[in-house]
């Protein structure tokens, strides 16, 4: 038995090492959203908490004025965030539950090649489409709205093809008992593949939010008011152009805050996440 902790220290040596290396910028985030900005400006900042960790996050979240930054309440950047995030991450599975269904299913001509035209879309980066998408979403009306920051970035090439790989594991069985009982297109999906298919959806809920969440290029492009910014944009907005003149607590809060739906979410649909990654449903 301690042959065998031994042989294992390496890799748990390491493992906490990676550990350390990823929470230190983390850590030091918190540490600096609890001090005042001349003390990180002048790079006096130790590394335990100081004494403005209240003020400088109902200043963060109420108003986000420092000395020389004035952003938008960050509880307002939060809600705009956890919206835009959630649209997107249901939109998304939404739309390629469906469409996946639709090709693994169903019959249809050039069925394959619109799937192929699906797939291509994987090739190319998002900075590719943004100009044609900007115009799309100008041409409709929908600079700095809420559908316009979201409804482009619903599609999703990689949700259709994870999704129309798992459809296509389901037994045949389960298809024609279906069909024997009187089940049409629709109560199929409802009734079982939808089910089955649970902790996929589970886990590209987690990767989708996440995604949503992190956008920056996007939403700068398409918000041209203050009331439609997410919490992104608001940590960038703050900072300025050199150490002196930024209001870094401001920043290491908000970074925080910033830091905490992600980690809710992953922390909640732990289990769901590893289990639709590990294992298929059948």
């Amino acid at each position: 038995m301690i042959a065998k902790q031994f042989r294992n220290l390496p890799a748990h040596v390491i493992l906490i090492v990676a550990v350390i290396v990823f929470a230190f910028p983390v850590y030091l985030a918190f540490i600096g959203s609890t001090w005042d900005a001349g003390t990180i400006g002048r790079g006096a900042m130790p590394l335990t908490p100081g004494p403005d960790f209240i003020e400088n996050y109902t200043n963060t979240l109420t108003s986000a004025q420092g000395i020389r930054a004035k952003g938008v309440a960050f509880q307002i950047l939060l809600w705009n965030s956890l919206q835009m995030a959630l649209a997107i991450a249901l939109g998304k599975i939404i739309i390629s539950v469906l469409s996946a269904y639709a090709v693994a299913f169903f019959d249809f001509p050039f069925r394959m090649f619109f799937f192929a035209l699906i797939f291509l879309t994987l090739m190319l980066p998002i900075e590719v489409r943004i100009a044609p998408t900007y115009k799309v979403m100008s041409d409709l009306g929908l600079i700095n709205t809420f559908a316009g920051l979201t409804v482009p970035l619903m599609a999703s090439a990689t949700g259709t093809l994870l999704f129309r790989q798992f459809f296509l594991t389901i037994p045949d069985e389960y298809v024609e008992a279906a069909k024997i009982d009187g089940a049409g297109p629709l109560r199929f999906f409802w009734s079982i593949a939808l089910p089955l298919s649970r902790t996929n959806i589970a886990a590209l809920f987690v990767i989708l939010f996440i995604f949503g969440w992190n956008q920056y290029l996007w939403p700068l492009l398409v918000t041209t008011g203050r009331e439609l910014e997410t919490i992104v944009i608001g940590i960038v907005k703050l900072m300025g152009t050199g150490e002196s003149q930024t209001d870094w607590n401001l920043i290491m809060s908000g970074t925080v805050l910033a830091l905490l739906p992600p980690v809710l979410i992953v922390i909640l649909m732990q289990h769901w996440f590893v289990k639709g990654l590990v294992q298929t449903e059948k």
